[in-house]
């Protein structure tokens, strides 16, 4: 249909491969929306009659219902849709709907409107998994556990410490989902190919139809730049590394060496040989999925990076990275959320864990610090009593006096206080006096558990106002069309 310059139409081959309208199925609706909203603006503004415009609007609504043969000879889905609707309305009326547009701002549109559905989605997602993270945190605010470095044993924790803290950093990625969303919600509509037009549209009132916040100003901008699917894939690759990073955690504490958690059984698999075995694979593919993501992302970059102002039709290969990324990072998104609310947890194996290694070594060093001990010398008492425990193959509360005088001689340093520091300290009452904000102590979970669900819902509220505005401009323009075609 778009072919007039050319004396030949495409061979089968060829058509193949310049199509993308299998990858367009997921922008149909919002090209049809894109439609409805220009033609209204078009009548609105006396570019075309109130019959051809409903005619045009009657064809796009029907088209909502339909099952698109994607089987066509249309290179898109924006030619499709066209060829439909000059179809059913007939070439007088609607050969009119493309005036004063491009296939270019057509595509940026629709790219912009489903990147912007898919953000308020993802940020939802986040808040529920977000929640069970907290949730999870509020019934093992007692959960004593090993924190790690290196992964190596370093200080007594809580279990709910350890879930606050990814709770935190989720919160990290809706923020910049959320920002984010503030960058894609602007209207391309009406930039025509590159340069603008000459006809008196009005892009203000189509932006305003489809639920945009605003327009991308500038046309050569608004129909050639991708910065904003870079930061779309940027901050999903970022989200899901993060939720990568957990599903490593969990791997590791499922296996029989640590046995912290257990997965629930819808979300394992079994071996095919060994019937014993149950696998943490969804974890596992959602470590896998992160790489295809950084995949995605990296594709995008290097194909915009290259290119020359104005449209390109490299840009066309973009859209099935995110249509990608949208769909595994909702759905691991989902998948993590029911993973915790039915997650076993192993309380005693995580206490014996703490226990079994010299996690209150800092909290020793920190109570001869309290006594007037310099930190370097507290800390050179403290690694002589673990390397003379560890030897002796006792606990440091059970070394003796004896044992004790060796490095309190060294250090001149009274081996009763040590004595009595190490006597009186355990992993309980470490938790008890870690007062410091933010710390993994009993009383800073209580605080920022509560604090996270209060923000939870604030952040609720937001997501949900973004929601409404968007339906509350379709249902006008629904409104509109209705009126106009009844």
């Amino acid at each position: 249909m778009y072919r007039s310059r050319l004396g030949a139409d495409l061979s089968d081959i060829t058509l193949d491969y310049v199509s993308s309208i299998n990858d367009d199925t997921q922008i149909i609706f919002y090209d049809i929306l894109g439609s409805q909203a220009h033609t209204l603006m078009l009548y609105e503004n006396q570019i075309i009659t109130k019959n051809d415009a409903r005619k045009i609007l009657s064809a796009l609504q029907s088209l909502k219902n339909e099952k698109l043969d994607t089987l066509s000879e249309a290179e898109d889905i924006h030619e499709l849709i066209e060829s439909l609707v000059i179809k059913k309305a007939g070439m007088t009326s609607g050969g009119k709907m493309h005036t004063a547009r491009s296939r270019n701002d057509q595509v940026a549109l629709d790219i912009r409107m489903k990147i912007r559905d898919d953000i308020n989605i993802i940020c939802n997602c986040l808040l529920d998994t977000i929640e069970a993270l907290v949730s999870l945190a509020t019934n093992h605010q007692k959960t004593i556990m090993p924190l790690y470095t290196h992964l190596q044993q370093a200080q007594v924790g809580l279990f709910s410490h350890y879930l606050l803290a990814h709770a935190d950093v989720l919160f990290r990625d809706f923020d910049r989902l959320y920002t984010t969303f503030v960058h894609v919600n602007q209207s391309p509509l009406g930039a025509g190919p590159v340069g603008g037009t000459s006809i008196a549209i009005d892009r203000h009132s189509t932006a305003k139809m489809l639920g945009f916040d605003g327009i991308v100003e500038n046309s050569l901008d608004a129909t050639s730049t991708r910065d904003f699917v870079a930061e779309y894939m940027a901050m999903v690759a970022i989200l899901m590394t993060n939720l990568s990073r957990i599903s490593e955690d969990f791997i590791i504490w499922s296996t029989s060496e640590f046995s912290f958690i257990e997965l629930a059984d819808e979300f394992t698999s079994p071996s095919s040989v060994m019937p014993q075995k149950k696998n943490p694979d969804i974890l596992e593919l959602t470590r896998g999925k992160t790489a295809e993501i950084i995949g995605n992302l990296t594709a995008v970059l290097t194909t915009i990076k290259g290119l020359a102002s104005g449209y390109g039709r490299d840009l066309q290969q973009i859209k099935s990275s995110i249509w990608s990324a949208s769909k595994i990072s909702i759905s691991a998104l989902m998948i993590l959320k029911s993973i915790l609310l039915t997650l076993h947890v192993n309380e005693k194996q995580m206490k014996k864990a703490a226990e079994s290694s010299y996690l209150i070594a800092l909290d020793i060093a920190e109570k001869l610090v309290q006594n007037e001990i310099p930190f370097r010398t507290s800390h050179k008492i403290t690694g002589g009593l673990v390397q003379i425990a560890h030897e002796s193959k006792k606990p440091l509360n059970k070394l003796g006096i004896t044992e004790i005088s060796q490095i309190a001689k060294e250090t001149k340093t009274d081996p009763n206080l040590i004595m009595k520091i190490i006597q009186s300290t355990t992993i309980t009452s470490s938790l008890k006096e870690r007062k410091s904000f933010g710390s993994s102590g009993y009383d800073e979970q209580k605080r920022m558990i509560a604090d996270r669900m209060k923000k939870i819902n604030i952040y609720r509220t937001s997501t949900t106002k973004r929601d409404n505005d968007i339906s509350k401009a379709l249902d006008g323009l629904s409104n509109k069309i209705n009126e106009l075609t009844k």
